[in-house]
């Protein structure tokens, strides 16, 4: 079994920047694809990025596309999403995934965090 836990999140101007963390235990998450997702209250919970193990590729979804960043350091087995140009829009909740399959991108993962809470004031 694997865990994954994410740090970094905080409440923050418009504008401002945030890096989130994740990191995963257990051996094979540097060979699972990794993800972000977020959850604001009263919305469905929807994919922000995803990059493969090899760190190539990353994913974004159109509304985050030029302003966050996804990466990931497997000898750390920790994975970031840099997060630039907030807007009050990306308050939420963030949660970490990871999956087997080697697919960055929305769909079922196999392994969540707990979330670490976002929020952008105007």
């Amino acid at each position: 079994q694997g865990q994954l836990v994410e740090s970094g999140g905080g409440l923050v101007q418009a504008g401002d920047s945030l890096r989130l963390s994740c990191a995963a235990s257990g051996r094979f998450f540097s060979t699972y694809t990794m993800g972000w997702f977020r959850q604001a209250p009263g919305k469905e919970r929807e994919f922000v990025t995803a990059i493969l193990w090899t760190g190539l590729s990353p994913y974004y979804a159109e509304s985050v596309k030029g302003r966050f960043t996804i990466s990931r350091d497997n000898a750390a087995n920790t994975v970031y999403l840099q997060m630039n140009s907030l807007k009050p829009d990306d308050t939420a909740v963030y949660y970490c995934a990871a999956r087997r399959a080697l697919l960055a991108g929305p769909g079922p993962y196999d392994y969540w965090g707990q979330g670490t809470q976002v929020t952008v004031s105007s």
